[in-house]
């Protein structure tokens, strides 16, 4: 098999050109056809999927995200239905003026174009990325992994006979094969791939930034906090802190770091309460694990190292920290953050006014679970990822953050001295 993608992406090209022709109701039917036909198809894409986990074992934190069910796939179409009745980013006039000489300006959003997906064991990520690319006016190359192999295959299977037969350019979304050096080609294709956006684990993250000569935008990995203040309700922490924690712990919004105020410490036992029924194991501190000790199951309670900090856990485990102080909490944070998700409990104030103003995070939370950081929680229909950059797009990545912009310039034939 040729390992060159220069066919590929000029087709993809042409593809795009076609897209950007193509009107927003026909784009939403599309959308919501290949929908209704993976509803259809519901025991095709198991099948793929089983065959899938059949090749990872149970214990990989990765295997809950590989999984597919009847439930999810159900919630995964109807995303792909949210986003096709959301109203189009195209063409949207972000900024309109003349100039003395009566020149006119509009500053119009547009599409990138090309976008490379690459993401790992992540099969709801190959319909989650081809609507909202496609709604966007976006062609997706997707470079899925090995893991997933045979649900993507079954995934875009759907995709493209669907295109087809509404008289869309299959080449509208692509999925490479499982060979390496196409992701290498991809991050280097400068000219022909306008953005290329990684999800998955930090070292996928790093290998692309390291080695992509086309621009991309991170999805980072998510070491998310939860401070429980001295101000703190406790009833709100119990439950947030076991939904942030327990809701599903493979996602990167997911609790890494319980913070707790000392003065609380008294409280710990009973905020930790709820994590016991799901047997969560917790990397206590000397303090945290004082006030545990005997209140928390004894084989579910481990003293903290130094590694129990600044880890993603993707698992049934959570570090807790003793703070003698607000400022200390921020301190805590502002080292071990991955600047992902971050909360704070508390019915002070002021300590929410500065915890949001300080804490630098796409996603800051006040007395509300990590867990909604998510585009369809945000109303965006679905998400291309969660960006922990600054440039161009942070926080969930949706419809807006798949536009450029472009100015139109308008006259009566005006000339420059």
């Amino acid at each position: 098999m040729t390992t060159d993608l220069s066919h590929i992406l000029d087709n993809a090209r042409v593809a795009a050109n076609k897209l950007n022709l193509i009107d927003d109701a026909t784009i939403a039917r599309v959308l919501c056809a290949v929908a209704d036909e993976a509803d259809r198809q519901v025991d095709y894409i198991l099948q793929a999927n089983r065959r899938d986990l059949e090749r990872m074992p149970e214990s990989d934190p990765r295997y809950d995200r590989l999984m597919l069910t009847r439930e999810r796939l159900a919630g995964i179409t109807a995303d792909m239905r949210r986003v096709a009745s959301l109203p189009s980013p195209l063409g949207r006039t972000l900024a309109s003026y003349d100039r003395p000489n009566g020149m006119h300006i509009d500053k119009v959003s547009v599409p990138f174009g090309v976008i490379g997906i690459i993401y790992e064991a992540r099969p709801n990520v190959t319909f989650d990325v081809f609507a909202l690319c496609m709604k966007s006016g976006n062609v997706c190359i997707l470079k899925g992994g090995s893991d997933a192999h045979d649900s993507n295959t079954a995934l875009i299977n759907i995709i493209n006979r669907v295109l087809i037969s509404h008289g869309i350019d299959s080449n509208t979304a692509v999925l490479l094969p499982n060979d390496h050096r196409y992701t290498d080609q991809l991050l280097t294709a400068v000219g022909k791939v306008d953005l290329v956006i990684p999800r998955g684990s930090g070292r996928l993250i790093n290998y692309v930034r390291e080695h992509a000569l086309v621009p991309v935008i991170e999805t980072g990995a998510g070491i998310c906090h939860t401070y429980f203040d001295e101000a703190g309700d406790l009833e709100k922490g119990r439950r947030i802190v076991c939904n942030a924690k327990t809701r599903r712990v493979s996602v990167c919004n997911a609790l890494d770091c319980l913070i707790v105020h000392q003065k609380r410490l008294p409280d710990l036992p009973a905020l930790c309460a709820p994590l016991a029924g799901k047997h969560v194991i917790i990397y206590a501190d000397p303090q945290a694990r004082d006030a545990l000790a005997g209140q928390y199951p004894d084989e579910l309670l481990q003293p903290a190292t130094a590694e129990s900090f600044g880890t993603e856990f993707l698992d049934y485990k959570m570090a807790v920290k003793t703070v003698a102080s607000f400022d200390e909490a921020l301190e805590h944070i502002a080292r071990y953050s991955s600047k992902h998700s971050e909360c704070i409990v508390t019915e002070d104030e002021e300590h929410k006014h500065r915890f949001t103003r300080q804490v630098d995070a796409a996603c800051v939370y006040t007395n509300v679970s990590t867990a909604f950081t998510d585009g369809g929680q945000f109303g965006f229909g679905a998400e291309i990822g969660i960006s922990t950059q600054k440039l161009h797009a942070r926080g969930p990545m949706a419809l807006p953050e798949l536009t450029t912009y472009k100015y139109i310039i308008s006259g009566n034939g005006q000339t420059r001295e």
